[in-house]
């Protein structure tokens, strides 16, 4: 259990009733194991003696028995307690997979001898029979890691037992007790616990081990498992060998989701299960139905496996629930069918389905819709315009089982494409927006100066005391068509390729000009002041009009100063409030396009480029050679034991690990040279203007020998190493995918020429 339970215990609180009469504690295990969790969410008092058997005193968890009942019990005092300890509980009741005690008081009363252990089949321990008693178990060590428990080293153990798999977790750090352990028979002896999913549903068996001195090795392996004859690697399922007595169960509940031969959803009230199954017999959703298979876990995901689904043809549909980000994310809506709204953020047709990217939050989830496997031509994509908001319907599907893990990433599989339904469209301040606006302005401003060329020839035919109020007029048209021509100046650069920076200029002296001079600048939010800024402003009168953001906080502010002595006009907000609307229109283009233009050519973890841009350049390389009859190199580059990084120190240390990587490889290559990664654990290096393979094989040396010096990523120290292997053009290969195939073979001899 870990550090699961007492994580429960927090979240859930202490849920005493206030002002109510007190009823008389619960004083006996017995007592309190015949409540139910929905008594104990009334958060009943106890008071009662039992024995420790099992105690972790940096987690607060800790087990105690008395006779044949046994509880878990979370501390919320510091008390220093070893198993065979005497001890008088005070607390409350608390709900879970079974009720526990939250203790606001423990009192030691005496020390005494450990209570002797129960032996403990699979089937008892599956089903929870023995849950919370110290029990023996005899099995064959399948695997055994020191990993991380509550940030602490812990050993992990996975034991095959009569019936299945158990894990079992010893508060030890021992890396040398491990050796041997592989295929060896253990007795064991620990309190029996449970994993759980989301939903507080048993998904494995957990046992809690005090020490390693409760392990006994009754029988070591014949053989050394790092001696034994390599096995291709295509070759390995010859060595499978399975016995599954699992017997088959049948469920019931309503269809939410089915994709024909693959895999459909059955829910019942707040239970759901994913179920697999190769039938494409049409199935109804909202239809009752029954499905008999083999229970399963899956990534930690109760499953029902190779099923048979059978459709009642009675419609008894599940309305779905509504659910926030927060909901989502806590992993307690597992194949749930639910409905949760976002913001569009783009749509994508691919063949085998159509995806929707989605924003609800803050938070980035996707929507889902599978094509049905037929021939013929697609249904359109429904067309919904990115910043609309939706609702989107269908079943949550989640990376991680663990209920105790915070913002675990979720996405919803739709049912049809029937299950997104537009709630609000985008905000009318869009870049189209504010260019149809600039355009009807543009019109007007057309439509004015014809009308002042017609009202200037008869004015001119006018008497002579008008003619001065008539060349007037014609001033202040000539100065409106050079606002008019400086703003076409300005969208057009906003379409190039002008730097930001000038745009930004352009538009304060187009702003500047429109108000007679007045000095003009910018301000854009962390970011330069561009502009006419005067060095004493303080004598000014300052008006000033923020440059808004489609959504968020401004983009920055636009400033213009007038002599304190002359009075506002409307004028001086309308040349503000023109200018601001330009410049976020040019500060959004440039960033818009900016941000799409960087993600497609480098990769998001370690800021070096991917593979697209890779295949471009040697593309580039390869026609370049061919015209200059020269030579370019390929290197291939694979972390050695990454998968280990991984399940070692978690997903984390392994995406820092892989920053820290291509930094240090990127240090040892040239300024012409170019970096990738092609995915996972996998990069590639190009050098163009090599002029030998001994110059290849240089770079390629100092990329291998740069993973010599270890790695220091927090409190770990990782020692890696890297396979490479090189082609050249054009003696290993005269296209692209005849080098990369090259490289790549070459890199897996030197792997397995070296481990």
């Amino acid at each position: 259990m870990s550090r699961l339970l007492p994580v429960v215990a927090i979240l859930l609180g202490w849920n005493t009733a206030a002002g109510a009469a007190v009823p008389a504690p619960l004083t006996t295990l017995r007592a309190m194991q015949s409540i139910t969790n929905e008594q104990a969410s009334q958060a009943p008092l106890v008071a009662f003696e039992a024995t420790v058997t099992y105690f972790r005193d940096y987690e607060k968890t800790m087990f105690v028995q008395d006779g044949d009942s046994a509880i878990y019990v979370y501390l919320t005092t510091q008390v220093k307690l070893v198993p065979g300890d005497r001890v008088l509980i005070r607390g409350t009741m608390q709900p879970s997979f079974r009720p526990f005690v939250l203790s606001n008081d423990a009192t030691l009363l005496r020390h005494g001898a450990p209570l002797k252990p129960a032996p403990a089949t699979f089937d008892e321990l599956i089903r929870a029979q023995s849950d919370c008693m110290l029990v023996t178990v005899t099995g064959v060590v399948r695997s055994a890691d020191l990993a991380l428990s509550s940030k602490r080293q812990t050993t992990i153990l996975s034991i095959l037992i009569d019936g299945g798999y158990a894990n079992a977790v010893i508060d030890s750090n021992d890396a040398n007790a491990l050796k041997d352990l592989l295929d060896a028979k253990v007795e064991i002896t620990g309190v029996a616990s449970g994993r759980f999913d989301g939903k507080m549903q048993k998904t494995g068996i957990l046992l809690h081990v005090s020490s390693l001195a409760d392990m006994k090795i009754l029988k070591r392996s014949s053989a050394n498992p790092w001696f034994l004859p390599a096995t291709p690697m295509g070759s390995i399922l010859a060595n499978l060998h399975v016995k599954d007595l699992t017997q088959r169960a049948r469920v019931h509940g309503t269809i939410t989701y089915y994709q024909p031969g693959y895999a459909a959803v059955l829910q019942s009230g707040s239970k759901s299960l994913w179920i697999t199954t190769q039938t494409i017999a049409p199935l109804r959703i909202g239809d009752e139905a029954d499905a008999t298979g083999f229970p399963n876990v899956y990534n930690g995901f109760l499953t029902l496996a190779n099923a048979e689904i059978h459709d009642s043809q009675v419609y008894a549909p599940i309305s779905p629930q509504p659910a926030t980000r927060q909901e989502l994310t806590a992993s307690k809506h597992a194949f749930d069918l639910v409905s949760v709204e976002g913001q569009v953020v783009t749509a994508i047709r691919q063949p085998s389905q159509d995806e929707y990217a989605l924003v609800a939050d803050g938070y980035m989830f996707s929507a889902i819709y599978r094509h049905p496997e037929i021939t013929g031509t697609l249904s359109p994509i429904a067309q919904i315009p990115a910043g609309s908001r939706v609702r989107i319907t269908g079943i949550c599907i989640l990376d991680s089982s663990n209920p105790f893990n915070r913002d675990v990433p979720f996405n919803i599989l739709l049912r049809s494409p029937d299950d997104i339904t537009l709630i609000a469209a985008p905000s009318w301040l869009s870049i189209g927006n504010l260019m149809r606006l600039i355009g009807l302005l543009l019109l007007v401003v057309a439509a004015v100066a014809a009308w002042g060329w017609t009202l200037n020839r008869k004015v001119r035919r006018q008497t002579a005391d008008i003619s001065a109020r008539i060349e007037s007029e014609a001033t202040q048209e000539r100065k409106m068509t050079q606002l008019e021509k400086r703003r076409s100046r300005i969208l057009e650069d906003i379409n190039g390729t002008r730097p930001l920076a000038e745009i930004l200029e352009q538009i304060t002296e187009m702003v500047c000009f429109g108000l007679d001079g007045a000095p003009c600048w910018c301000e854009v939010t962390h970011g330069a002041r561009l502009g006419n800024h005067p060095p004493a402003i303080d004598n000014l009168r300052i008006v000033r009009e923020q440059i808004p953001a489609r959504s968020g906080p401004p983009l920055g502010t636009l400033f213009a100063g007038f002599s304190p002595a002359t009075p506002p006009t409307a004028l001086e907000n309308e040349a503000l409030a023109l200018g601001a609307r330009l410049a976020t229109l040019a500060i959004e283009t440039r960033r818009v396009y900016a941000d799409l233009r960087h993600r497609s050519d480098f990769d998001l973890l370690t800021d070096i480029s991917n593979r697209f841009t890779l295949d471009k350049h040697l593309d580039a390389l390869i026609e370049g050679a061919r015209h200059k009859a020269s030579i370019f190199g390929l290197i291939y580059i694979d972390l050695d034991k990454f998968k280990v990084v991984n399940d070692t120190y978690g997903h984390h240390i392994g995406d820092l690990y892989l920053q820290k990587v291509a930094l240090r490889m990127k240090h040892q290559l040239r300024s012409a040279d170019l970096l990738a990664r092609l995915g996972g654990d996998e990069f590639a290096a190009l050098v163009p203007t090599a002029r030998s393979r001994a110059e290849v094989e240089e770079v390629a040396l100092r990329l291998e020998r740069c993973m010599d010096e270890p790695f220091h990523i927090g409190e770990f120290v990782l020692h890696g190493s890297a396979s490479v292997g090189i082609a050249v053009y054009p003696d290993d290969g005269a296209s692209k995918d005849m080098l990369l195939s090259f490289a790549d073979t070459a890199m897996y001899a030197s792997k397995h020429a070296t481990h």
